[in-house]
């Protein structure tokens, strides 16, 4: 399956019960383009998710990664999930990693084709916190 948005591979992952309130529908399992950052419905999640992928600074510990993937597949519509993002900020901040660093890095890829201004997110979520 690849993102219908721009081709790349998706990195598919499970979201545990904890945080199924962030995902925007019902599945248990979701695919994160690490090209565009859109979130789309998955199936059979991997044992082992390829958080690598999306980033070499990403963190691969699930219980880090899955709420930075979470946080970075709403980022396009911040009006509309800002209270989501906003718990996911300091679930991201309290398990010891910087979000903002992070985007600020993502931003800076040349292999990162977001249709968000992440620099200009990054802006938005620094008043958000």
């Amino acid at each position: 399956m690849n993102c219908p948005d721009c081709g790349a591979e998706p990195v598919v992952f499970g979201v545990p019960a904890s945080l199924q309130e962030f995902v925007p529908g019902t599945e248990r399992a979701v695919a994160l383009c690490p090209a565009c950052f859109r979130l789309q419905p998955a199936t059979e999640p991997p044992a082992e998710p390829a958080f690598e992928r999306i980033h070499g600074s990403f963190p691969t510990d699930p219980g880090v990664a899955v709420p930075m993937a979470l946080l970075l597949g709403l980022l396009d519509e911040l009006a509309l999930y800002r209270s989501e993002i906003s718990t996911l900020l300091e679930r991201v901040e309290r398990a010891g990693v910087d979000p903002l660093l992070l985007l600020s890095r993502l931003a800076r890829d040349p292999d990162i084709d977001s249709e968000v201004d992440l620099d200009t997110r990054r802006h938005q979520l620094e008043q958000l916190l």
